[in-house]
């Protein structure tokens, strides 16, 4: 194996690190929820990565053709992104409702605020 043909494992190597350096290193909550959507993303590259056949084709059978692509793991990929836009969506909806309780989405400042409670 070469290495530009492991090029999109590398993307989704460094997507994740970047997604999971976001939740970590960040206090504002959008900030966070952009992380695990970028970090999600990665996930989703990676199984599409994963299920790329080489010369495959969608598996409707015909005399010519003997390899075919495996189309579960795109259904799944297909799945979780409906998923995750209701997760971000959520998170979004959590993270107004936390502004207007604390009237902060910064992280430290929420933890401070509970402190003094």
């Amino acid at each position: 194996m070469e290495f530009p043909g492991l090029y999109n494992y590398w993307i989704t190597i460094v997507l994740m690190m970047v997604g999971f350096y976001i939740v970590i290193a960040h206090d504002n909550l959008i900030k966070k929820v952009v992380g695990l959507n970028i970090f999600q993303v990665s996930v989703f590259v990676f199984y599409i990565s994963m299920a790329k056949v080489r010369g495959g084709t969608a598996p409707i059978l015909d005399a010519g053709i003997e390899i075919y692509s495996n189309p579960l793991p795109h259904v799944l990929i297909l799945t979780a992104i409906v998923v995750g836009v209701a997760t971000t969506a959520l998170a979004l909806a959590l993270v107004v409702r936390i502004r207007n309780a604390y009237g902060t989405i910064e992280d430290d400042e929420i933890e401070g605020q509970e402190d003094d409670a």
